[in-house]
């Protein structure tokens, strides 16, 4: 009887996981759809304003989310990453969603498209690292079948990925801004708060190898990571700057 009881128990898991599997896909099928359609119309990437870009954060998510439930096979790191995702759709359906003419200083398409493109895939691989701390945080009161080692190893590869995106979106950045600006660099709070995160995601890893960093003190640097990484995107409502362009 316990034996059938476990069967069905099971069955039932796998049966929730695998809607919400099939939830996520048709979930990045329409944001890619949506941003696919304002690209049509504005000639340009769904990165000139907080609307768009916030989408586009979304769809960074999904797609991190996406590959790492392919690589680890892990369908509880949707609970703390998609309610990421579905959070930042809500605030973006709460700024202005109407196509505007490009500012000059945006008026670089490819540039534009380069440096905010790397910006949302390392946006949506830290917010993958973020959740798989969070999950080795709470596994003591968690009933979880996985090994609480994975969880480690899996935010740590996250943030092995969101390293090198976060160098090459400040690279090109700083490209932009010589075009845009006159200047490579000129500390403003969105340039400043992208140096502090790089900062934090090399820090992280320089820990884990030089000093072996593992548990616990890992997974609260993966999530100071991702709180920088929000501060960068929405710190431009508190300090405007160069970069706040609605």
């Amino acid at each position: 009887m316990t034996d059938t009881k476990d069967t069905v128990k099971s069955k039932s898991t796998l049966n929730v996981g695998s809607f919400a599997t099939g939830f996520t896909l048709v979930a990045f099928i329409l944001v890619t759809a949506y941003l696919g359609i304002r690209m049509s119309i504005t000639g340009h990437g769904p990165f000139s304003n907080q609307h768009e870009f916030a989408v586009s954060f979304v769809w960074g998510i999904l797609v991190a989310y996406l590959v790492a439930l392919w690589r680890f096979k892990i369908r509880m790191l949707a609970l703390v990453v998609l309610p990421v995702a579905a959070c930042l759709l809500l605030y973006a359906f709460q700024m202005g969603t109407e196509v505007e003419p490009l500012v000059p200083a945006l008026q670089n398409n490819l540039l534009l498209t380069v440096h905010v493109g790397f910006a949302i895939l390392a946006y949506g691989a830290a917010c993958v690292s973020f959740g798989a701390a969070v999950l080795y945080l709470l596994y003591p009161k968690l009933k979880l079948k996985t090994p609480r080692e994975t969880f480690d190893e899996m935010g740590y590869k996250a943030a092995v990925v969101t390293f090198p995106l976060l160098t090459i979106m400040i690279l090109l950045g700083a490209l932009w801004a010589k075009t845009a600006w006159g200047r490579y660099w000129g500390f403003d709070p969105k340039e400043t708060a992208a140096l502090v995160t790089w900062l934090l995601y090399g820090a992280f890893l320089h820990a884990r190898v030089a000093r072996g960093w593992r548990g616990t003190k890992s997974a609260w640097l993966l999530i100071i990571g991702f709180a920088a990484v929000l501060f960068a995107y929405f710190g431009n409502h508190f300090f405007g700057g160069l970069h706040s362009y609605g």
